[in-house]
């Protein structure tokens, strides 16, 4: 398989979850916080719009259909 073909598959794949869910939000492990002797653990939360999701639908659809120029 062609590099371009696995990398607009998992673009096709990654915009269809995106969209099925309305966009997909994670959490990861935040800077740890030191207050008057306690240690407080934080996290960041991440949000992945559905506006990404179509983007990435399109380009991955876009790279199956442009041809590549033979050298």
């Amino acid at each position: 398989m062609n590099t371009k073909i696995i990398i607009a598959v998992l673009l096709i794949t990654l915009g269809i979850v995106v969209l099925a869910y309305s966009g997909l939000s994670f959490t990861t492990p935040g800077k740890p916080v030191e207050f008057l002797g306690m240690h407080i653990a934080t996290t960041d939360n991440h949000f992945i719009p559905p506006a990404a999701g179509a983007l990435a639908l399109v380009g991955g659809i876009m790279l199956l259909l442009v041809k590549t120029k033979s050298v």
